[in-house]
């Protein structure tokens, strides 16, 4: 893969296997790096990957399936203990019953073909796009490990000062730990155990990722520093964006602009009013809490501002057939807490709009069938006018076009090409054997030089 990709910001990984297995011999991946405008492409062994995604480090490495990296449970939680900190993990197509890559991409209107290369850009783009689930089996609690760094020996004189000498170094690299956690400000809990001269061992548990702990893992003279994140039960699946439910909106514009969010079973979610935001602003703040199916105001006509915000979200509209008296928006939300009028008539608007929806709402939810979101028909029953059946059907459509994809029988190779494979599989093969080879030099001149250090250290006693 090209220099390039390490000036790239956010730098997402999009991967897909190429050849082979994870579970076999030699399995290859073609992998795409996606900065949000630029893409880079290469062919890489398991190893190699691995190594790619230590150098660089990327925001994510996004997959339509996370156990094509990995064997098994075991094997994950070992590939994502292995991650650099500030990388995530992340499988696209759902959380544990993935759908098919090409009908999330269909859905979020990314480019996707069958073959490695374009299913890993597909992974790349949906990632980019905050479409998946983060894979993790850490919590963000961390333990920090002090302990000795050599043997205290059997006994005798000589052996008893050098018991002293190490659980003293403990101690005093325990305090050194201690005294950087509060520095940083960090919430954290020590468990020591006391030994002659000092401690035997000190753990430290922290509420931050290790990378935002100011302690690095080492070993040095008489002690060790372990870093370790705290292990989750099981794998946990987490969506990418926080999910945004089908809401009503009531808006009361004007000088002091004030805006009530209501769910589809009529409970109020969130109010608002400001006298600094725009247009702009209210429509933002509206995305963070949900996505409108009906926008409703207080009076008719519509406002004109809330017009502009209703057709933002090409949402209903709803009006009462006369401006609503006022003991009536009062009663409506009695049960209801704002701190002023604005907010009360925002609140109404959104309640009476409800109270006309309701029905449609009810029997909408009795037609849909529980694999299929009830929000998302409700909003094309209601904003686009549409009939339930007609968008069953609709939706029927796209998993049976989705399904009959997936069922696909590639074509059987020519001679050539089949020769092909084999020569790539072979060549793929010595590339891994070479990094075999590479990696056991690699341990090996780290276990001399842990030779050379304790032998110096030896020597200055």
């Amino acid at each position: 893969m090209s220099s390039r990709i390490s000036a790239l910001n956010a730098v997402v990984f999009g991967v897909d296997v190429q050849s082979g297995d994870v579970r076999g011999d030699a399995p290859s991946y073609a992998v795409v790096a996606f900065d949000g405008e630029h893409l880079d492409r290469d062919v890489v062994s398991h190893r190699k990957l691995r190594r790619l995604i230590d150098r660089e480090e990327p925001e994510i490495v996004a997959t339509d399936n996370v156990y094509e990296l990995a064997a098994d449970k075991d094997a994950l939680v070992r590939l994502l203990g292995s991650l650099p900190d500030e990388t995530r993990l992340v499988q696209v197509t759902g959380d544990e019953q993935p759908e098919p890559l090409s009908r999330v991409a269909s859905r979020h209107g990314v480019p996707y073909g069958k073959k490695p290369m374009k299913e890993a850009e597909a992974a790349a783009r949906l990632a980019a796009a905050n479409v998946g689930y983060e894979v993790s089996a850490f919590t963000d609690t961390t333990e920090i490990k002090i302990a000795r760094g050599r043997s205290t020996g059997s006994g005798g004189w000589s052996e008893d000062r050098y018991t002293r000498r190490i659980h003293g170094s403990v101690k005093r690299r325990a305090r050194e730990v201690d005294s950087e956690l509060r520095e940083a400000g960090l919430d954290y809990a020590m468990d020591e155990t006391e030994k002659y001269g000092g401690y035997a061992n000190a753990v430290f548990t922290v509420e931050a990722r290790p990378s935002d702990i100011p302690v690095s893992a080492r070993r040095a003279g008489d002690t060790r520093t372990e870093i370790e994140r705290v292990r989750r039960d099981g794998i946990e699946f987490r969506p990418l964006a926080k999910r945004r439910d089908h809401v009503l909106v009531g808006i009361d514009p004007g000088t002091t602009t004030a805006v009530a969010i209501v769910g589809l079973d009529g409970g109020v979610l969130d109010v608002l009013s400001t006298r600094t935001a725009d247009t702009a602003a209210v429509i933002e703040w509206i995305i963070e809490r949900g996505r409108p199916v009906v926008v409703a105001a207080d009076v008719e006509p519509m406002p004109s501002t809330v017009e502009k915000i209703r057709r933002s979200f090409s949402a209903a509209g709803w009006v009462p057939e006369r401006d609503l008296p006022v003991d009536e928006k009062q009663h409506r939300t009695r049960e209801e807490g704002y701190e002023n009028d604005h907010e009360r008539d925002a609140l109404a608007a959104a309640l009476h709009a409800f109270d006309e929806y309701e029905d449609t709402f009810e029997r909408v939810g009795r037609k849909v069938p529980p694999r299929i979101e009830t929000g998302a028909v409700i909003a094309r029953v209601v904003a686009g006018e549409e009939s339930v059946e007609t968008v069953l059907a609709d939706l029927a459509d796209d998993d049976e076009a989705d399904d009959d994809d997936d069922e696909h029988e590639p074509r059987e190779l020519t001679p050539e090409e089949q020769r092909i494979k084999e020569l790539e599989t072979r060549v793929e093969r010595l590339d891994s054997h070479v990094d075999d080879l590479e990696a056991t030099i690699e341990e090996k001149e780290e276990a001399i030089a842990e030779y050379e250090r304790e032998l110096t250290d030896a020597r200055r006693e």
